[in-house]
């Protein structure tokens, strides 16, 4: 079988795999065979559409009752507690532009060490003893103040900055204090971690056109892709991710000498050039995208063509399908093992989370009474989609881990 699903940038494979069009496309390809009954791993059932939009429209009145839905990013993590904690750094910046600056540098660190840390790790916020939490938000809280306290600036006088000269010098022991990480309070993947920080070293110092000369920091992206405009496009912002930090991802498929990323294979997408059986995902990269929306917004640009960016591929989104009935593993026993990223199973769940979120957010719009124009994906993810995926994964398990196993490295969830 030959898939039609193509994009605009035909002739150059690198340029298709990093183009969101071809996630969108070959994700819902899938989607499509799977509604025909026709995928190795799992079964579609549509019929469970209407649920889930109630579901998840109900959790996003729950957390949001006057629908003023902000973007899904970095942001949010950041104010767990209800605790603004940007805010209170903000009178530290002389102007708005370094302002920015230091918002992008901050969003980049953080979500590049945002990976999967385990069940059984915490994090006890050091001004507040009351706070001590994991997962995304518990990431969120030690990577700022690691941040605040200048770990990641190579001048003490500037501490709220993150640059290349000290991310190539951080090592084990300093990143597995600033996550109060130990044998007591056990963290899954630093050691990919420590590897991404250093590779993201060496991305910032190769590309002055993107990050700066002499320091580089990723918050010269402002100035790189914002620079005397009014606007700028979220998919620009995601081919400046895909394009410098390109040389991070560990162990990646390589196209014509570019390292893909979270690029991955699926027999049953078949094309006759270079990108044949690959099914792009770049969640990391997008989710990061999603957290600069923000950054670029505070300094009065504005940011266009929010919907060209895809839902993100990762387990909570894609928990919610499974946990309520909407994807059903064709082995029952699957779940029962640990999976890799590059195993199929995993690529088919990703990319039906992909399609299955596009298939999702018209009819949660309905049910709140907005216009699909006012709910762009970025809302539906907060609102929304990744917040019922971690109340129905509470309600079905214990642990509120996902209901698919996954082996994390600290470079792809």
């Amino acid at each position: 079988m030959k898939n039609k699903a193509r994009t605009s940038v035909d002739a150059d494979p690198v340029a298709i795999l990093r183009d969101p069009a071809t996630i969108r496309a070959r994700a819902h390809t899938l989607l499509g065979i799977g509604k025909e009954g026709g995928l190795r791993h799992f079964s579609v059932d549509m019929n469970r559409l209407g649920a889930v939009a109630d579901f998840v429209a109900t959790v996003i009145r729950d957390n949001y009752p006057d629908l003023k839905i902000p973007y899904h990013g970095r942001w949010r993590h950041f104010s767990y507690g209800e605790v603004d904690r940007w805010h209170d750094l903000q009178g530290r910046f002389s102007n708005t532009d370094e302002m920015v600056r230091a918002a992008i540098d901050l969003a980049v660190i953080s979500v590049l060490l945002d990976a999967g840390a385990g069940a059984q790790w915490k994090y006890k916020e050091p001004s507040r003893s009351d706070i001590e939490v994991g997962r995304s938000e518990g990431l969120a809280l030690a990577s700022f103040y690691m941040f605040k306290n200048g770990l990641f600036s190579s001048d003490p006088k500037t501490p709220l900055r993150a640059d290349a000269g000290a991310l190539a010098l951080l090592d084990d022991r300093k990143l597995a204090a600033g996550f109060q990480a130990g044998p007591r309070n056990p963290m899954a993947g630093l050691e990919g971690r420590i590897q991404l920080v250093k590779s993201l070293a060496l991305a910032l110092t190769a590309r002055p056109d993107l990050f700066g000369k002499g320091i580089a920091r990723p918050g010269f992206l402002y100035d790189a892709l914002g620079k005397g405009k009014a606007e700028i496009r979220a998919k620009d912002i995601l081919g400046a991710m895909l394009t410098g930090f390109e040389t991070i991802w560990p162990g990646r498929i390589i196209v014509r000498g570019h390292n893909m990323g979270d690029v991955w294979t699926h027999s049953l997408l078949a094309f006759p050039d270079e990108t044949n059986h690959l099914m792009p995902f770049h969640k990391l990269s997008q989710w990061l995208t999603y957290s600069l929306l923000e950054p670029f917004e505070w300094s009065g640009k504005k940011v266009t063509g929010l919907d060209e960016l895809t839902g993100l591929a990762e387990y909570r989104n894609g928990g919610l399908f499974v946990d309520m009935g909407m994807l059903v593993l064709k082995d029952p026993d699957a779940a029962e093992e640990a999976h890799k990223p590059s195993d199929e199973i995993i690529v088919e769940w990703r990319a039906l989370t992909v399609a299955l979120l596009d298939e999702l957010r018209i009819p949660v719009a309905e049910r709140l009474g907005l216009a699909p124009g006012d709910f762009p994906l970025a809302r539906l993810l907060e609102g929304g989609s990744w917040q019922a995926g971690r109340k129905i994964a509470k309600e079905k398990r214990k642990s509120a881990d996902p209901p698919i196993r996954i082996l994390s490295d600290g470079t792809v969830f």
